[in-house]
């Protein structure tokens, strides 16, 4: 509930209403219209009152930090699924190798040859 709300994170249940109103936070209601805080909206009223408090921000500020960090987060939960996904591919490529090798035989030379030292000849002049 607000009054619990704002008491919680140390705010007035006006701002929490005037923040609700500006799209900041976005309790969840019952059936009744009241409203119901969840942990992750606690914890981003605490974040608002840090950048407002701390940093100086005003709302405009809040509200643009506010959608970079959701946006952050979001392109963070892309990397993480592209990752996942890569490293299925990748997993599955190695599970279609041939596994079926052919012995190397103990002729095979397997320096290059620009490497080798170069033998000198010579001539029976």
């Amino acid at each position: 509930m607000i009054s619990v709300a704002a008491e919680l994170v140390g705010m007035h249940q006006q701002t929490l209403r005037i923040y609700e109103t500006k799209g900041l936070v976005r309790p969840r209601r019952t059936p009744g219209n009241t409203r119901l805080y969840s942990e992750l909206d606690l914890e981003r009223l605490r974040v608002i009152q840090r950048l407002t408090t701390d940093l100086g921000l005003n709302l405009a500020g809040v509200e643009r930090v506010l959608q970079l960090e959701d946006e952050l987060a979001q392109l963070r939960a892309r990397v993480t699924r592209l990752e996942r996904e890569m490293r299925e591919a990748v997993d599955e490529t190695h599970r279609t190798y041939r596994r079926d090798l052919v012995p190397l035989s103990q002729s095979v030379e397997l320096v290059p040859l620009r490497l080798r030292p170069r033998t000198l000849r010579r001539d029976s002049t």
